[in-house]
């Protein structure tokens, strides 16, 4: 049976407003300051008039009372443009094949109807809002619009990929090279919302985090939810008893009791999540680490209060 997102589950989203942190270049009127100056909208200062200009925007009740010719600059409000990122490997499959009804999450559930919660938020502003998925390519990539038929677009690849959260091939990430096309086609000061466990299976660390800075290097604001499991990812909580561990990406597969290489494992976990932490502070990248426990509401609603209150 075909799974359709039901959009019920996050209407309490509707009342919040997505502010944009950093000023973006818009297409129509809204909500989001720009640094473009043009002549549609709100005045913001006086400058000179220069020879040869349009003498329309000239104010001349100014020059009545001064005998100087001034014009008139404008700043006008705009909105953003999205686009919304999700990371479709096998390991967004973990912990496991979920069903089509119900709240039991796996990561890739959590992404989609985090997403769509978003699309909603973002069609209330008037926002533009596209979408990008990816594996070990890139594999859709829509161009940020507003409209219904754009929208309901992107409603139909949130539905398809969520219909295969039972099931899955494997596919492992690359998410370098996706993330680079990404950083070239979107839209110019967009506001690029990535859902991701970041498990990338380059090898190369410091390309994935060189990737991640290509976005901002493009003038774009990221978000990073890091979509886990934290229960087993983070703090590796399982009974201790002897267990079969699969590698979702390539199916390998290690047998071991979780008490012998709970150590080492945390080590090397603790080091790969602060890392990524520190690198995306440093290229001022919003990083968010979404519990797929937790559920989708309480994680969106807590971070856009949040930036509601810093903006």
């Amino acid at each position: 049976m075909a799974l359709n997102i039901d959009r019920r589950y996050f209407q309490q989203l509707g009342r919040l407003e997505f502010l944009a942190k950093q000023a973006v270049e818009g297409f129509i009127t809204g909500l989001h300051k720009s640094p473009f100056h043009g002549f549609s909208v709100e005045f913001a200062e006086h400058r000179l008039y220069n020879k040869g200009e349009s003498t329309r925007h000239i104010d001349w009740k100014l020059y009545a009372r001064t005998e100087k010719l001034f014009t008139k600059r404008y700043e006008e409000e705009t909105n953003l443009r999205c686009q919304l990122v999700i990371d479709h490997s096998s390991s967004m499959y973990y912990p496991g094949p979920v069903s089509e009804e119900g709240n039991q999450f796996n990561k890739i559930k959590f992404s989609v109807y985090a997403a769509a919660a978003l699309i909603e938020l973002f069609k209330r502003q008037r926002d533009a809002v596209g979408l990008s998925l990816f594996a070990d390519e890139l594999d859709v990539q829509t161009k940020a619009r507003s409209s219904q038929a754009h929208h309901r677009y992107l409603y139909t690849h949130l539905e398809e990929l969520l219909n295969t959260v039972g099931e899955k091939e494997q596919s492992k990430t690359f998410a370098v090279d996706a993330l680079h096309a990404i950083a070239e086609q979107a839209n110019k000061r967009s506001l690029v919302i990535i859902f991701s466990d970041m498990l990338d299976n380059s090898g190369q660390a410091d390309e994935l985090f060189d990737a991640l800075q290509h976005l901002r290097h493009n003038k774009h604001e990221v978000i990073l939810f890091h979509v886990v499991d934290k229960k087993t990812e983070l703090d590796f909580d399982f009974d201790n008893r002897p267990m079969t561990f699969v590698d979702l990406e390539s199916g390998d597969e290690i047998k071991a009791n979780p008490v012998d290489i709970r150590d080492t494992y945390l080590e090397q976990m603790s080091a790969f999540h602060q890392e990524l932490k520190v690198r995306c502070g440093q290229n001022h990248i919003d990083f968010i680490e979404a519990d797929i426990n937790a559920g989708v509401n309480p994680i969106l609603m807590e971070y856009m209060i949040k930036r509601q209150k810093l903006y």
